[in-house]
Protein backbone atom coordinates (compact mmCIF):
# COMPACT_ATOMS: atom_id res chain seq x y z
CA UNK A 1 0.00 0.00 0.00
CA UNK A 2 0.91 3.68 -0.92
CA UNK A 3 1.33 4.93 2.37
CA UNK A 4 1.55 8.78 1.66
CA UNK A 5 -0.84 11.15 3.23
CA UNK A 6 -3.92 9.25 2.63
CA UNK A 7 -7.48 9.65 3.06
CA UNK A 8 -9.80 8.16 5.72
CA UNK A 9 -13.15 7.38 5.91
CA UNK A 10 -15.44 10.18 8.08
CA UNK A 11 -18.18 8.26 8.42
CA UNK A 12 -19.42 5.00 7.88
CA UNK A 13 -19.60 3.89 3.90
CA UNK A 14 -22.08 1.48 2.07
CA UNK A 15 -21.21 -0.15 -0.69
CA UNK A 16 -21.96 2.44 -3.63
CA UNK A 17 -22.05 5.41 -1.44
CA UNK A 18 -20.17 8.74 -3.00
CA UNK A 19 -17.75 9.73 -0.58
CA UNK A 20 -16.62 12.60 -2.72
CA UNK A 21 -17.06 14.20 -5.33
CA UNK A 22 -14.49 16.49 -7.70
CA UNK A 23 -14.30 18.64 -10.53
CA UNK A 24 -10.97 18.36 -12.54
CA UNK A 25 -8.55 21.28 -11.46
CA UNK A 26 -6.94 20.63 -15.88
CA UNK A 27 -7.92 18.20 -18.31
CA UNK A 28 -7.40 17.60 -22.04
CA UNK A 29 -8.33 15.32 -24.81
CA UNK A 30 -6.69 13.15 -25.77
CA UNK A 31 -4.56 14.73 -29.20
CA UNK A 32 -5.76 11.27 -31.75
CA UNK A 33 -9.26 11.92 -30.30
CA UNK A 34 -9.34 15.79 -30.31
CA UNK A 35 -11.88 16.34 -33.33
CA UNK A 36 -14.24 13.35 -31.91
CA UNK A 37 -14.54 14.60 -28.43
CA UNK A 38 -15.88 17.31 -26.58
CA UNK A 39 -13.00 19.07 -24.90
CA UNK A 40 -15.90 20.33 -22.26
CA UNK A 41 -17.95 17.62 -20.98
CA UNK A 42 -15.59 14.72 -22.65
CA UNK A 43 -18.66 13.15 -24.45
CA UNK A 44 -17.64 11.30 -27.33
CA UNK A 45 -20.12 12.20 -30.52
CA UNK A 46 -20.17 13.16 -34.36
CA UNK A 47 -20.93 16.56 -35.33
CA UNK A 48 -18.91 18.56 -33.07
CA UNK A 49 -18.62 22.14 -33.54
CA UNK A 50 -14.77 23.69 -33.49
CA UNK A 51 -13.33 26.48 -32.74
CA UNK A 52 -13.48 29.12 -35.29
CA UNK A 53 -10.87 30.90 -33.79
CA UNK A 54 -7.60 28.17 -33.51
CA UNK A 55 -9.50 25.53 -35.31
CA UNK A 56 -8.30 23.03 -32.58
CA UNK A 57 -10.97 22.72 -30.14
CA UNK A 58 -14.22 21.00 -30.40
CA UNK A 59 -17.61 21.32 -28.61
CA UNK A 60 -20.91 19.67 -28.27
CA UNK A 61 -22.29 22.79 -28.92
CA UNK A 62 -21.90 26.50 -27.91
CA UNK A 63 -23.74 26.30 -24.05
CA UNK A 64 -20.20 23.60 -23.56
CA UNK A 65 -17.44 25.66 -25.38
CA UNK A 66 -19.30 28.83 -22.99
CA UNK A 67 -18.86 26.54 -20.38
CA UNK A 68 -15.05 25.90 -21.20
CA UNK A 69 -13.88 29.49 -22.25
CA UNK A 70 -12.05 30.01 -18.89
CA UNK A 71 -9.77 26.72 -19.52
CA UNK A 72 -9.94 27.80 -23.06
CA UNK A 73 -9.26 31.20 -23.45
CA UNK A 74 -5.02 31.51 -23.09
CA UNK A 75 -4.55 28.07 -24.91
CA UNK A 76 -6.56 29.42 -27.78
CA UNK A 77 -4.12 32.33 -28.40
CA UNK A 78 -1.21 30.68 -27.43
CA UNK A 79 -2.52 27.47 -30.61
CA UNK A 80 -2.91 30.50 -32.83
CA UNK A 81 0.70 32.26 -31.80
CA UNK A 82 2.08 29.30 -32.17
CA UNK A 83 0.12 27.40 -35.78
CA UNK A 84 -0.76 24.20 -33.72
CA UNK A 85 -1.57 22.29 -30.77
CA UNK A 86 1.11 20.64 -28.77
CA UNK A 87 0.74 17.09 -27.24
CA UNK A 88 -1.89 16.21 -24.91
CA UNK A 89 0.84 16.57 -21.65
CA UNK A 90 1.75 19.91 -23.09
CA UNK A 91 -1.70 20.99 -23.19
CA UNK A 92 -2.45 19.66 -19.71
CA UNK A 93 1.08 21.41 -18.16
CA UNK A 94 -0.10 24.94 -19.78
CA UNK A 95 -3.58 25.08 -18.60
CA UNK A 96 -2.18 24.01 -15.22
CA UNK A 97 0.05 26.76 -15.02
CA UNK A 98 -2.77 29.33 -16.40
CA UNK A 99 -5.21 27.68 -13.73
CA UNK A 100 -2.52 28.61 -11.10
CA UNK A 101 -1.43 31.66 -12.08
CA UNK A 102 -5.54 33.19 -11.95
CA UNK A 103 -6.62 30.99 -9.23
CA UNK A 104 -3.40 30.17 -7.40
CA UNK A 105 -2.93 26.42 -6.62
CA UNK A 106 -5.88 25.64 -4.37
CA UNK A 107 -9.43 26.52 -6.25
CA UNK A 108 -11.43 25.67 -3.28
CA UNK A 109 -12.07 25.45 0.47
CA UNK A 110 -12.86 21.53 -0.47
CA UNK A 111 -9.39 21.30 -2.32
CA UNK A 112 -7.33 19.22 0.49
CA UNK A 113 -3.81 20.07 -1.04
CA UNK A 114 -2.75 21.93 -3.70
CA UNK A 115 -1.07 21.58 -6.85
CA UNK A 116 2.47 22.38 -6.27
CA UNK A 117 2.46 20.21 -3.17
CA UNK A 118 2.05 16.84 -5.05
CA UNK A 119 4.95 14.74 -5.59
CA UNK A 120 6.79 14.90 -9.04
CA UNK A 121 9.49 11.99 -8.10
CA UNK A 122 11.62 13.92 -10.72
CA UNK A 123 14.52 13.06 -8.65
CA UNK A 124 13.35 8.80 -9.18
CA UNK A 125 12.92 9.50 -12.97
CA UNK A 126 15.33 6.93 -15.03
CA UNK A 127 17.52 8.39 -17.70
CA UNK A 128 15.35 7.55 -20.38
CA UNK A 129 12.24 8.71 -18.66
CA UNK A 130 14.04 12.43 -17.61
CA UNK A 131 14.86 12.43 -21.44
CA UNK A 132 11.34 12.22 -22.15
CA UNK A 133 10.66 14.92 -19.65
CA UNK A 134 13.39 17.32 -21.29
CA UNK A 135 11.53 16.81 -24.88
CA UNK A 136 8.44 18.13 -23.19
CA UNK A 137 9.77 21.06 -21.37
CA UNK A 138 11.47 22.02 -24.41
CA UNK A 139 7.98 21.88 -26.35
CA UNK A 140 6.64 23.41 -23.22
CA UNK A 141 8.69 26.26 -23.62
CA UNK A 142 8.06 26.80 -27.44
CA UNK A 143 4.58 26.98 -26.62
CA UNK A 144 4.43 29.22 -23.94
CA UNK A 145 3.41 32.44 -24.99
CA UNK A 146 7.03 34.54 -24.11
CA UNK A 147 7.21 36.85 -21.51
CA UNK A 148 11.06 38.39 -20.75
CA UNK A 149 9.81 39.72 -17.42
CA UNK A 150 8.10 36.55 -16.20
CA UNK A 151 10.41 33.58 -17.36
CA UNK A 152 9.11 30.19 -16.36
CA UNK A 153 12.17 28.73 -14.80
CA UNK A 154 12.55 24.76 -16.30
CA UNK A 155 12.88 23.47 -12.64
CA UNK A 156 9.21 24.24 -12.25
CA UNK A 157 8.16 23.40 -15.86
CA UNK A 158 10.03 20.14 -14.90
CA UNK A 159 8.11 20.08 -11.41
CA UNK A 160 4.74 20.09 -13.40
CA UNK A 161 5.36 17.38 -15.94
CA UNK A 162 6.70 15.29 -12.68
CA UNK A 163 3.23 15.59 -11.40
CA UNK A 164 1.28 14.80 -14.37
CA UNK A 165 3.19 11.50 -14.92
CA UNK A 166 2.81 10.32 -11.38
CA UNK A 167 -0.65 11.76 -11.00
CA UNK A 168 -2.55 12.14 -13.35
CA UNK A 169 -6.48 10.46 -14.29
CA UNK A 170 -7.19 8.48 -17.58
CA UNK A 171 -11.01 10.22 -18.42
CA UNK A 172 -13.61 8.03 -20.53
CA UNK A 173 -16.07 8.63 -22.69
CA UNK A 174 -19.36 9.30 -21.86
CA UNK A 175 -20.25 5.67 -22.28
CA UNK A 176 -16.54 4.12 -19.77
CA UNK A 177 -15.76 2.49 -22.80
CA UNK A 178 -12.64 4.12 -24.17
CA UNK A 179 -10.00 6.43 -22.53
CA UNK A 180 -10.47 10.12 -24.39
CA UNK A 181 -8.36 12.46 -21.94
CA UNK A 182 -6.57 12.85 -19.14
CA UNK A 183 -6.93 15.20 -16.18
CA UNK A 184 -5.89 16.26 -12.43
CA UNK A 185 -7.88 16.10 -9.82
CA UNK A 186 -5.84 16.77 -6.45
CA UNK A 187 -7.97 15.31 -3.63
CA UNK A 188 -8.26 11.90 -5.72
CA UNK A 189 -4.18 11.86 -5.75
CA UNK A 190 -4.11 11.93 -1.82
CA UNK A 191 -6.13 8.85 -2.07
CA UNK A 192 -3.78 5.89 -1.32
CA UNK A 193 -3.25 2.53 -3.47
CA UNK A 194 -4.27 -0.81 -2.96
CA UNK A 195 -4.56 -3.82 -5.00
CA UNK A 196 -8.29 -4.92 -3.67
CA UNK A 197 -9.20 -1.49 -3.28
CA UNK A 198 -12.16 -0.81 -1.26
CA UNK A 199 -13.54 2.41 -3.42
CA UNK A 200 -13.19 2.93 -7.03
CA UNK A 201 -13.14 5.82 -9.20
CA UNK A 202 -15.64 7.09 -11.99
CA UNK A 203 -15.98 9.88 -14.13
CA UNK A 204 -19.28 11.69 -14.21
CA UNK A 205 -19.42 14.12 -17.65
CA UNK A 206 -21.70 16.78 -15.69
CA UNK A 207 -24.60 18.29 -17.02
CA UNK A 208 -24.83 21.16 -19.82
CA UNK A 209 -28.52 20.56 -21.23
CA UNK A 210 -30.71 22.61 -18.99
CA UNK A 211 -31.86 25.91 -20.23
CA UNK A 212 -30.95 27.42 -17.24
CA UNK A 213 -26.61 28.30 -17.17
CA UNK A 214 -27.17 28.20 -13.37
CA UNK A 215 -27.98 24.76 -13.29
CA UNK A 216 -25.34 22.94 -15.24
CA UNK A 217 -22.95 20.76 -13.89
CA UNK A 218 -19.06 20.52 -14.51
CA UNK A 219 -17.58 16.86 -15.27
CA UNK A 220 -15.92 15.61 -12.06
CA UNK A 221 -14.56 12.39 -11.20
CA UNK A 222 -16.72 10.43 -7.85
CA UNK A 223 -14.91 8.31 -5.54
CA UNK A 224 -17.69 5.47 -4.55
CA UNK A 225 -17.04 2.91 -2.36
CA UNK A 226 -17.34 -0.64 -3.42
CA UNK A 227 -18.31 -1.93 -0.11
CA UNK A 228 -19.00 -1.71 3.29
CA UNK A 229 -16.02 0.99 5.05
CA UNK A 230 -16.03 1.59 8.74
CA UNK A 231 -15.45 5.06 9.92
CA UNK A 232 -11.35 5.23 10.20
CA UNK A 233 -10.78 3.30 7.34
CA UNK A 234 -8.39 4.40 4.81
CA UNK A 235 -10.14 4.71 1.93
CA UNK A 236 -7.98 3.23 -1.35
CA UNK A 237 -8.16 2.64 -5.10
CA UNK A 238 -6.10 0.69 -7.27
CA UNK A 239 -3.73 2.20 -9.55
CA UNK A 240 -3.19 -0.66 -11.98
CA UNK A 241 -5.14 -3.53 -13.34
CA UNK A 242 -5.64 -6.46 -10.77
CA UNK A 243 -5.26 -8.98 -13.45
CA UNK A 244 -1.78 -9.16 -13.29
CA UNK A 245 0.27 -11.31 -11.52
CA UNK A 246 1.63 -9.76 -8.12
CA UNK A 247 5.26 -9.46 -9.16
CA UNK A 248 3.95 -7.48 -12.43
CA UNK A 249 1.34 -4.99 -10.28
CA UNK A 250 4.51 -4.34 -7.93
CA UNK A 251 6.60 -3.83 -10.89
CA UNK A 252 4.18 -2.00 -12.98
CA UNK A 253 3.62 0.52 -9.30
CA UNK A 254 7.84 1.08 -9.28
CA UNK A 255 8.17 2.17 -12.38
CA UNK A 256 5.04 4.67 -12.68
CA UNK A 257 4.83 5.87 -9.21
CA UNK A 258 7.59 5.16 -7.43
CA UNK A 259 7.02 3.11 -4.83
CA UNK A 260 7.20 -1.16 -3.36
CA UNK A 261 3.34 -2.23 -2.97
CA UNK A 262 3.27 -4.10 -0.01
CA UNK A 263 -0.72 -4.53 0.52
CA UNK A 264 -1.59 -8.36 1.29
CA UNK A 265 -2.56 -8.96 -1.91
CA UNK A 266 1.25 -8.70 -3.18
CA UNK A 267 2.51 -10.24 -0.06
CA UNK A 268 0.78 -12.95 0.79
CA UNK A 269 0.64 -13.70 -3.73
CA UNK A 270 -3.38 -13.77 -3.29
CA UNK A 271 -4.63 -15.71 -6.57
CA UNK A 272 -1.52 -15.80 -8.17
CA UNK A 273 -1.62 -19.36 -8.32
CA UNK A 274 -5.04 -18.85 -9.62
CA UNK A 275 -4.06 -17.00 -12.30
CA UNK A 276 -1.71 -19.44 -13.21
CA UNK A 277 -2.83 -22.30 -12.57
CA UNK A 278 -2.91 -26.02 -14.51
CA UNK A 279 -5.70 -27.68 -15.90
CA UNK A 280 -6.63 -30.43 -13.25
CA UNK A 281 -9.29 -33.14 -14.19
CA UNK A 282 -10.34 -36.39 -12.17
CA UNK A 283 -7.00 -37.76 -11.17
CA UNK A 284 -5.34 -36.27 -14.63
CA UNK A 285 -2.72 -33.19 -14.65
CA UNK A 286 -0.58 -32.28 -17.39
CA UNK A 287 3.11 -32.83 -17.18
CA UNK A 288 5.50 -30.02 -16.12
CA UNK A 289 7.23 -29.46 -19.56
CA UNK A 290 3.78 -29.87 -21.98
CA UNK A 291 2.49 -26.85 -19.14
CA UNK A 292 5.52 -25.19 -20.20
CA UNK A 293 5.12 -25.64 -23.91
CA UNK A 294 1.70 -24.46 -23.85
CA UNK A 295 2.46 -20.90 -21.58
CA UNK A 296 5.17 -20.10 -24.00
CA UNK A 297 3.47 -21.20 -27.18
CA UNK A 298 -0.05 -18.49 -25.48
CA UNK A 299 2.75 -15.57 -24.92
CA UNK A 300 3.75 -15.85 -28.37
CA UNK A 301 0.21 -16.00 -29.72
CA UNK A 302 -0.77 -12.85 -27.55
CA UNK A 303 1.95 -11.38 -29.62
CA UNK A 304 1.11 -12.40 -32.99
CA UNK A 305 -2.74 -11.34 -31.62
CA UNK A 306 -1.84 -7.76 -30.63
CA UNK A 307 0.09 -7.44 -34.25
CA UNK A 308 -3.08 -8.60 -36.22
CA UNK A 309 -5.45 -6.10 -34.15
CA UNK A 310 -3.08 -3.33 -35.20
CA UNK A 311 -3.37 -3.95 -39.20
CA UNK A 312 -7.12 -4.56 -38.26
CA UNK A 313 -6.76 -8.86 -39.74
CA UNK A 314 -9.61 -9.63 -37.48
CA UNK A 315 -10.32 -12.79 -39.35
CA UNK A 316 -6.26 -13.56 -38.65
CA UNK A 317 -6.91 -12.90 -34.90
CA UNK A 318 -10.06 -15.12 -34.54
CA UNK A 319 -8.08 -17.83 -36.23
CA UNK A 320 -4.82 -17.57 -33.99
CA UNK A 321 -7.25 -17.30 -30.79
CA UNK A 322 -8.87 -20.11 -31.73
CA UNK A 323 -6.02 -22.74 -32.21
CA UNK A 324 -3.88 -21.44 -29.16
CA UNK A 325 -7.58 -21.92 -27.10
CA UNK A 326 -7.56 -25.75 -28.46
CA UNK A 327 -4.05 -26.28 -27.33
CA UNK A 328 -4.72 -24.82 -24.19
CA UNK A 329 -7.61 -26.43 -23.19
CA UNK A 330 -6.77 -29.15 -21.53
CA UNK A 331 -3.50 -27.75 -20.09
CA UNK A 332 -4.26 -24.84 -18.82
CA UNK A 333 -7.15 -23.91 -15.76
CA UNK A 334 -9.95 -21.40 -16.79
CA UNK A 335 -8.90 -18.57 -14.43
CA UNK A 336 -5.37 -18.62 -16.30
CA UNK A 337 -3.92 -15.09 -17.60
CA UNK A 338 -3.13 -16.09 -21.27
CA UNK A 339 -6.64 -18.18 -21.50
CA UNK A 340 -8.60 -15.04 -20.55
CA UNK A 341 -6.49 -12.88 -22.31
CA UNK A 342 -6.94 -14.52 -25.65
CA UNK A 343 -10.83 -15.25 -24.95
CA UNK A 344 -11.64 -12.18 -24.05
CA UNK A 345 -9.73 -10.83 -27.16
CA UNK A 346 -12.02 -13.53 -29.04
CA UNK A 347 -15.30 -12.92 -27.99
CA UNK A 348 -14.25 -8.92 -28.86
CA UNK A 349 -13.86 -9.90 -32.25
CA UNK A 350 -15.84 -11.91 -33.51
CA UNK A 351 -18.86 -10.02 -32.15
CA UNK A 352 -17.71 -7.22 -34.40
CA UNK A 353 -17.69 -9.63 -37.27
CA UNK A 354 -21.30 -10.72 -36.05
CA UNK A 355 -20.35 -14.32 -35.31
CA UNK A 356 -22.32 -14.10 -32.35
CA UNK A 357 -22.73 -17.49 -30.86
CA UNK A 358 -19.18 -18.13 -31.09
CA UNK A 359 -18.32 -14.85 -29.41
CA UNK A 360 -20.89 -15.60 -26.48
CA UNK A 361 -19.64 -19.14 -25.88
CA UNK A 362 -16.39 -16.89 -25.57
CA UNK A 363 -17.65 -14.32 -23.20
CA UNK A 364 -19.35 -16.50 -20.68
CA UNK A 365 -16.16 -18.51 -20.30
CA UNK A 366 -14.28 -15.09 -19.67
CA UNK A 367 -16.62 -14.12 -17.28
CA UNK A 368 -16.19 -17.41 -15.19
CA UNK A 369 -12.56 -16.44 -15.09
CA UNK A 370 -13.37 -12.81 -13.99
CA UNK A 371 -15.28 -13.59 -11.18
CA UNK A 372 -13.30 -16.03 -9.65
CA UNK A 373 -10.25 -13.25 -9.42
CA UNK A 374 -12.06 -10.09 -9.42
CA UNK A 375 -13.60 -8.46 -6.20
CA UNK A 376 -16.95 -9.31 -6.92
CA UNK A 377 -18.28 -5.53 -7.63
CA UNK A 378 -15.10 -4.41 -9.62
CA UNK A 379 -16.21 -2.18 -12.20
CA UNK A 380 -14.34 -4.30 -15.02
CA UNK A 381 -16.15 -7.04 -13.94
CA UNK A 382 -19.55 -5.44 -14.29
CA UNK A 383 -18.58 -4.25 -17.40
CA UNK A 384 -16.95 -7.63 -19.06
CA UNK A 385 -20.69 -9.18 -17.92
CA UNK A 386 -22.67 -6.26 -19.26
CA UNK A 387 -20.38 -7.09 -23.29
CA UNK A 388 -20.99 -11.13 -22.10
CA UNK A 389 -24.93 -10.06 -21.48
CA UNK A 390 -25.04 -8.29 -25.10
CA UNK A 391 -23.31 -11.25 -26.77
CA UNK A 392 -25.61 -13.50 -25.41
CA UNK A 393 -28.98 -11.45 -26.55
CA UNK A 394 -27.56 -10.63 -30.04
CA UNK A 395 -27.01 -14.49 -29.72
CA UNK A 396 -30.13 -15.09 -29.27
CA UNK A 397 -29.91 -16.52 -26.01
CA UNK A 398 -32.20 -14.23 -24.59
CA UNK A 399 -32.58 -16.20 -20.91
CA UNK A 400 -28.54 -16.04 -20.30
CA UNK A 401 -28.39 -12.64 -21.96
CA UNK A 402 -31.02 -11.41 -18.78
CA UNK A 403 -29.53 -13.17 -16.48
CA UNK A 404 -25.97 -11.43 -16.91
CA UNK A 405 -27.72 -8.05 -17.71
CA UNK A 406 -29.12 -8.04 -14.46
CA UNK A 407 -26.11 -8.91 -13.16
CA UNK A 408 -23.89 -6.19 -14.51
CA UNK A 409 -26.31 -3.82 -13.87
CA UNK A 410 -26.62 -4.82 -9.80
CA UNK A 411 -22.41 -4.36 -10.23
CA UNK A 412 -22.31 -0.72 -11.82
CA UNK A 413 -25.15 0.58 -9.78
CA UNK A 414 -22.59 0.41 -6.96
CA UNK A 415 -19.74 1.59 -9.22
CA UNK A 416 -21.07 3.99 -11.52
CA UNK A 417 -24.76 4.86 -9.77
CA UNK A 418 -28.12 5.37 -11.10
CA UNK A 419 -27.67 8.30 -13.00
CA UNK A 420 -24.94 7.23 -15.33
CA UNK A 421 -24.86 6.99 -19.00
CA UNK A 422 -23.77 3.52 -18.90
CA UNK A 423 -26.46 1.95 -15.59
CA UNK A 424 -29.34 4.07 -17.67
CA UNK A 425 -28.14 1.83 -20.66
CA UNK A 426 -27.90 -1.15 -18.55
CA UNK A 427 -31.41 -0.42 -17.42
CA UNK A 428 -33.20 0.25 -20.68
CA UNK A 429 -31.55 -3.39 -22.07
CA UNK A 430 -32.81 -5.00 -18.64
CA UNK A 431 -36.40 -3.70 -19.17
CA UNK A 432 -35.73 -4.34 -23.02
CA UNK A 433 -34.18 -8.32 -22.44
CA UNK A 434 -37.08 -9.04 -19.56
CA UNK A 435 -39.78 -8.25 -22.29
CA UNK A 436 -38.50 -10.24 -24.26
CA UNK A 437 -38.10 -12.97 -21.99
CA UNK A 438 -41.73 -13.10 -20.98
CA UNK A 439 -42.45 -13.26 -25.06
CA UNK A 440 -39.67 -16.31 -25.21
CA UNK A 441 -41.81 -18.20 -22.66
CA UNK A 442 -45.04 -17.21 -24.17
CA UNK A 443 -43.80 -18.47 -27.53
CA UNK A 444 -40.87 -19.19 -28.57
CA UNK A 445 -41.24 -19.80 -32.20
CA UNK A 446 -43.02 -16.23 -32.33
CA UNK A 447 -39.92 -14.88 -30.76
CA UNK A 448 -37.53 -16.08 -32.79
CA UNK A 449 -39.50 -14.83 -36.17
CA UNK A 450 -39.90 -11.59 -34.26
CA UNK A 451 -36.29 -11.53 -33.43
CA UNK A 452 -35.16 -12.42 -37.18
CA UNK A 453 -36.97 -9.85 -39.09
CA UNK A 454 -35.94 -6.86 -36.46
CA UNK A 455 -32.29 -7.84 -36.90
CA UNK A 456 -32.59 -7.76 -40.56
CA UNK A 457 -34.73 -5.15 -40.58
CA UNK A 458 -37.82 -7.17 -42.76
CA UNK A 459 -41.33 -7.17 -42.27
CA UNK A 460 -43.01 -9.82 -40.84
CA UNK A 461 -46.64 -10.48 -40.32
CA UNK A 462 -46.07 -11.08 -36.43
CA UNK A 463 -44.39 -8.09 -36.31
CA UNK A 464 -47.05 -6.46 -37.57
CA UNK A 465 -49.39 -7.89 -35.09
CA UNK A 466 -47.11 -6.24 -31.96
CA UNK A 467 -45.48 -3.08 -33.96
CA UNK A 468 -44.36 -1.37 -30.35
CA UNK A 469 -42.63 -4.69 -29.54
CA UNK A 470 -40.87 -4.49 -32.86
CA UNK A 471 -39.55 -0.68 -32.40
CA UNK A 472 -38.41 -1.18 -28.89
CA UNK A 473 -36.22 -4.13 -30.12
CA UNK A 474 -34.97 -2.56 -33.00
CA UNK A 475 -34.45 0.61 -31.36
CA UNK A 476 -32.14 -1.38 -28.66
CA UNK A 477 -30.32 -3.37 -31.49
CA UNK A 478 -29.02 -0.33 -33.54
CA UNK A 479 -28.33 1.13 -29.88
CA UNK A 480 -26.05 -1.75 -29.32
Amino acid sequence: MNWGRGLKATRDLLAGDVVFAEPSFSAVVFDSLSTAVCHNCFRQQANLHRCVQCKFAHYCDRTCQTACWNEHKKECAAIRSSGSAPSENVRLAARMLWRIQRDTGVVSDGQLTSVDELVDHVSDLTDEDREELQIDVHKFMDFWPKNPRKPQPVEYISHIFGIIKCNAFTLSDQRGLQAVGVGLFPNLCMVNHDCWPNCTVILNHGNQSALNPALHSKRRIELRALEKVAEGVELTVSYVDFLNLSAERQRILKKQYHFNCTCKHCTEHIKDDLMMAAKEGEGSKPSAELIKQVTTASEECLEKVAKCRLQGDFHGVARLCGECLSAQENVLADTHLYKLRLQSTASEVLSYMHAFAEAAAYSRKTIDGYMALHHPTNAQLGMAIMRAGVTHWHAGQIEVGHELICKAYGILLITHGPNHPITQDLESMRRQTEMELKMFKQNEEVYRTMREAALKKQPAKAMAENSSTEEKIEDVSRKQ
